[in-house]
């Protein structure tokens, strides 16, 4: 979607989360707001540490006294790249945990998140498998869902982060019904317009007729007919796992319901890597994140791509501007 440039409009006002502070975080959130193309379309925030700021932007090469930043004072001696600590999860979760409160005092008209640890995020204190699990909690969001954006892929995740076995057991009639009523509306709000949906197979070749398992017939298939008869939305599959994601891509579905984490998070990121977005549906706020982890192994060598931080930060923008209705500040 292209943003809107009417310029008598104020810009949204994006808080962006420096993520874990000894992984790449900070460094993608100052490689993606010295973009001109950020730049002309929000005003955007840091929230973190100012000393983990001034340190990375001197590793790349940048004035760190061109970005605006909420100083929480979480590591007063900056962080050491590439190594986990319980301080930088402690911090990263404390950076989650502030803009949800400013996004609540009306600060911020979103959010953008870095990556975080889910390791040193249990080792500073905090219980939640991931950013999505969290903001739920922190905004007593009740149903909610992962989604990734990638151009015209649009993917709702049945499941995030459980096992395998675990996942399959989730694909059930009621939850698919749940979460195709959800993502048709979550999806056309965002979209404004209705949206034509799609829903993977779980197994091979969405099982070939039950040959190679029957949760097709037994709970995909009836969930479909439920949403279509009941309740009018347009939506269709089981499809084959291997060719539906490409079939979205190109445009003939608005969305894919994906029955496991990396059915989803594969295909998008072999898709639209670098530039496909993380995007919770279902909070009262808006929040994008990267479809990257924190990357260690490269942090503090100025090296980290920042693309997908840039598309996450400008579709956050984009999107609060579609709900022009929020008070921004000045």
């Amino acid at each position: 979607m292209p943003l809107d440039r009417d310029l008598d409009k104020p810009l949204p006002r994006i808080g962006i989360t420096m993520g874990d502070a000894a992984g790449i975080g900070p460094e993608i959130v100052l490689k993606a707001l010295s973009d001109d193309e950020v730049a002309s379309a929000c005003r955007p925030l840091i929230i973190g540490d100012t000393k983990v700021i001034k340190d990375v932007a001197e590793i790349i090469g940048i004035s760190a006294t061109a970005f605006e930043v909420t100083d929480l004072g979480c590591l007063p001696n900056g962080a050491t790249p590439g190594v986990e600590s319980a301080d930088c999860g402690r911090a990263a979760g404390r950076y989650i945990e502030k803009a949800v409160e400013l996004w609540r005092a009306g600060e911020i008209n979103a959010i953008s998140t870095a990556p975080i640890n889910k390791h040193t995020l249990k080792l500073g204190g905090y219980d939640q498998p991931g950013h999505t699990e969290f903001l739920a909690e922190l905004t007593g969001t009740q149903e909610f869902a992962m989604s990734f954006f990638g151009g015209n892929l649009r993917v709702v995740l049945v499941s995030t982060h459980v096992s395998l076995r675990r996942a399959i057991e989730l694909v059930k009639t009621e939850t698919l019904v749940r979460l195709i009523r959800f993502s048709a509306d979550q999806l056309s709000s965002l979209l404004n317009k209705p949206v034509k949906l799609a829903v993977a197979g779980l197994n091979p070749h969405a099982s070939e007729n039950g040959m190679f398992g029957t949760e097709e017939a037994d709970e995909i298939e009836p969930a479909i007919e439920e949403c279509r008869s009941l309740f009018g939305i347009d939506v269709s599959g089981p499809y084959s796992p291997d060719t539906i994601f490409l079939r979205a891509h190109r445009g003939e579905f608005d969305g894919v319901i994906a029955c496991y984490h990396d059915q989803a998070t594969i295909a998008v990121k072999s898709l639209s890597f670098g530039s496909a977005v993380n995007v919770t549906l279902g909070l009262p706020l808006i929040r994008t994140s990267v479809d990257h982890g924190t990357a260690f192994d490269i942090a503090g060598k100025g090296i980290a791509d920042a693309s997908s931080m840039k598309a996450a930060i400008l579709l956050a923008a984009e999107l609060a501007r579609i709900k022009r209705g929020v008070n921004i500040s000045s």
